[in-house]
């Protein structure tokens, strides 16, 4: 019987020998390596491929816990320590993910898993194994990358169809204009932050395209932003980004309209309602070029031209407290200022043609001549919103007019509130009215609950009567 002892010994051993081998070519072929750590801190087993991972001489035997940590990089070291402090602490799993600084290989990316092991009742201690994940993380990377470039272009393109009807609109011969494009002409090749000023409707982000177009970023976005159309509480957000989690909501991280025009131009249209936190973090952005997304603390560098725009008096908000002296100053490195429509009446036959011609041509109608009396009535209004009024006009005339001659009931022009020199009497009464308005919604104009509202009147139209009758319609946010 003492043969077939020895036999089965044998087979044993041999059956023993070829799963470490295959345990060992399987680690190898996985890239992974098995370890067990001892609750005094002490490794007592580390596979062949774990020393292969870690870049670790076998010869030398099993490194220390404390050797081995010492490669991962700083901020993951005190994570891992963490994790397997509470292992030791409590029966659990632990999975994490980390990265070290390979003796050989350079930074690579591991994800380990163990799990603790009792005897009588406690955790003496941890096995596992770890994967080399660098390729994965890369890919995860790149999957991320990607993803992050087609939101940025959804947005922008999204930006581009919404202006695109506007692109071919800044036409006229008169001086005025001319010496607006001229300043335009002139800054488009610098970087250098301008400040455009002008009244609703002038065409403010047509000359911030116009500048972008010719500058050497105009191969990357135009990313545009109306600060005074997004809530003060998710301003911040918009600009900026902000971290999973970082508020209610925040489900995901999000890029911010900077991150979006990295490389571009960002145009920051009505910069004058931005409330005053957003306009510290805006300021920071202009003097470091760098910014922190909301509920993140890394700083993220930024490559961006800012072009702002405003209708509103920045000094007047200055005085009031409700603009920064030295982001205004900051912001009007170039400023140009748009002129009304008023103030280039001669340009006025041109846009006519041109959106009778555009608007005849959407809605199919023959439109071969545009009655005098018409024209003259154009010519003398004083229009207070300016060329997008003089567009609704023309736009609204076209889809009642029923005959090949174009013509504009007077009626729809807002005479009682032109911006015309008023008797001082009238002038008196109407600053009053306007200014128990803006008392009454707390300097708030556009909107369901605005001053505008309150008079009846076109938003548009009460900010022209404001800065005509000089109104410091920002020393009311604060009353």
């Amino acid at each position: 019987m003492k043969p077939q002892v020895k036999s089965d010994g044998l087979n044993a051993s041999a059956g023993l020998e070829r799963s470490e081998f295959c345990l060992r070519e399987g680690e190898r072929l996985a890239n992974m390596g098995s370890w067990s750590l001892k609750s005094d801190g002490t490794f007592d087993y580390w596979s062949p491929q774990t020393f292969v991972l870690f870049g670790f001489d076998p010869s030398q035997g099993i490194p220390t816990f404390a050797q081995w940590v010492a490669l991962l990089v700083p901020n993951d070291r005190a994570c891992l320590t963490r994790l397997v402090e509470q292992m030791f602490r409590e029966e659990t799993r632990g999975d994490i993910t980390y990265c070290i600084d390979h003796p050989k290989l350079g930074r690579r990316a591991m994800h380990s898993t163990g799990e603790s092991v009792l005897e009588n009742g406690k955790v003496t201690r941890l096995i596992g194994n770890t994967l080399d994940v660098t390729e994965q993380e890369r890919c995860l990377h790149e999957i991320r990358r990607l993803k992050d470039q087609l939101y940025k272009e959804n947005i922008i393109l999204r930006d581009e169809i919404d202006s695109t009807s506007m692109f071919e609109e800044v036409l006229g011969t008169s001086s005025a204009l001319q010496n607006v494009l001229g300043l335009a002409a002139k800054v488009s090749p610098t970087d250098s932050t301008v400040l455009i000023a002008g009244e609703t409707g002038t065409g403010k982000e047509l000359i911030a395209r116009a500048i972008h177009k010719r500058s050497k970023r105009c191969e990357r976005s135009f990313v545009g932003v109306n600060c005074a159309a997004i809530p003060s509480a998710l301003i911040m957000s918009e600009l900026f980004g902000h971290e999973k989690g970082a508020f209610t909501g925040a489900l995901q991280q999000r890029l911010g309209r900077f991150e979006l025009a990295d490389g571009g131009t960002l145009f920051l249209d009505e910069v004058g309602d931005l409330p005053l936190e957003t306009q510290i973090a805006l300021l920071r952005v202009l003097q470091e070029r760098e910014f922190e997304r909301v509920g993140g603390t890394e700083a993220i560098s930024c490559d961006v031209r800012v072009i702002a725009a405003t209708n509103t008096d920045l000094q007047s908000a200055i005085a009031s407290g409700s603009f920064r002296n030295d982001l205004f100053y900051r912001l009007n490195v170039f400023p140009i200022d748009l002129p009304p429509l008023r103030e280039r009446k001669e340009d006025i036959p041109i846009l006519v043609n041109y959106f009778v011609n555009r608007y005849a041509t959407r809605t199919g109608k023959k439109i071969d001549s545009i009655q005098k009396k018409s024209l003259d009535a154009l010519q003398e209004y004083s229009w207070p919103g300016n060329v997008r009024e003089l567009q609704n006009v023309i736009e609204r005339s076209l889809i009642i007019v029923d005959c090949n001659e174009f013509s504009v009931d007077e009626n729809w022009f807002s005479h009682e509130f032109q911006s015309s020199p008023l008797p001082a009497s009238r002038k008196s009464t109407e600053q009053e009215q306007i200014e128990a308005a803006l008392a009454q919604t707390r300097g708030k104009v556009a909107g369901r609950n605005g001053a505008a509202a309150v008079l009846g009147v076109p938003a548009s139209t009460l900010e022209s009567k404001i800065r005509a009758l000089r109104i410091n319609k920002h020393a009311y946010k604060a009353a």
